[in-house]
């Protein structure tokens, strides 16, 4: 049995869509956890068993694991966790602290971990959680054998925006972005992601077990002043990227774009790792694992067209 924490999320769902789309699993083999309402609707329509948890309630977890041997933990949305530099255990590694050890009282054998396609370690305070849940579970594959695979998930094609000054896709009307840092990033789509997930859970374990890998698009890596062009081209107008100090971003963004300082200062190292070009991915592992089902990656500029077309 497969147990899936964040199956409702995009990432976690376009697992599960092509797991089942694919059939690399029978739905009666796979159990969703879910804490949200609708999000146990989305998933009962897609005909899995669900029950209900949360990181809140670590008992419910473990109960909610009982009879699964694999879990799939796709990491915790909560990044307010992560802000005014938590220290460790106390940013969002605590939610997946909590995943683990309920998954190890319950008997799951094998964890797979959605860790996040930067270097480890890395200047990215978006990284600092996954690097401090990939080692925990290398910890516990030393001390107690627990098996465990780490998958680095590409950056999303369509987390764009994100990366790009936080940019409003219907509404911005800026003409130059500034950002703290550029770098070539090997943007990949969720769809694309969600397959190759999907391929790798399907697998025989022992294929990837104790491996750390990425899961990126390499062919066409593009930097955020390559995004620039593209969305000024899509847009029928010129928009430039232009790159300023860490400082200076916080600045910005803080007090004249009027946005949440912690979430500002915490994102701003992002373009830290960015200028280190932690982003540009060489491993080909996702481009093998689509090629066997005869899919190729999405390019970001094709998500960046239908996002900006649908505003």
């Amino acid at each position: 049995m497969l147990a899936i924490i964040g199956a409702s999320g995009k990432l976690g769902n376009a697992t599960l869509t092509a797991l089942l789309k694919h059939n690399l699993i029978p739905s009666s083999d796979i159990i969703c956890l879910s804490s949200s309402g609708s999000g146990t609707q989305k998933l009962q329509s897609q005909g899995v068993t669900v029950r209900s948890a949360s990181f809140d309630t670590p008992s419910n977890l473990e109960s909610a694991l009982r009879g699964c041997d694999r879990l799939f933990l796709v990491s915790s949305p909560r990044i307010a966790k992560d802000f005014n530099n938590a220290p460790p255990g106390a940013g969002r590694e605590a939610d997946h602290f909590v995943a683990i050890d309920a998954a190890r009282r319950a008997g799951v054998k094998h964890i797979y971990y959605s860790s996040l396609a930067f270097a480890n370690p890395s200047k990215a305070g978006v990284m600092q959680a996954h690097m401090r849940t990939e080692a925990y579970l290398a910890k516990l594959n030393k001390e107690e054998g627990l098996q465990y695979t780490v998958i680095r998930e590409g950056l999303y094609n369509e987390s764009w925006p994100l990366y790009f000054g936080h940019y409003d896709v219907g509404g911005d009307d800026r003409t130059e972005v500034p950002v703290g840092g550029d770098g070539r990033i090997s943007w990949t789509s969720i769809a694309d992601l969600g397959l190759a997930n999907a391929l790798v859970l399907a697998a025989d374990p022992k294929e990837w077990e104790g491996r750390t890998f990425y899961l990126s698009n390499t062919q066409d890596p593009r930097s955020l002043e390559e995004v620039a062009k593209m969305v000024g081209k899509a847009k029928g107008r010129e928009i430039a990227l232009r790159v300023v100090s860490r400082e200076q971003h916080e600045r910005y963004y803080v007090e004249e774009r009027k946005m949440p300082e912690p979430m500002i200062k915490w994102w701003s190292t992002t373009y830290d790792a960015l200028r280190d070009n932690e982003c540009e991915i060489k491993d080909t592992t996702l481009e093998t694992l689509l090629a066997s089902k005869g899919v190729t990656p999405k390019p970001v500029e094709e998500t960046i067209k239908e996002m900006i077309a649908a505003a």
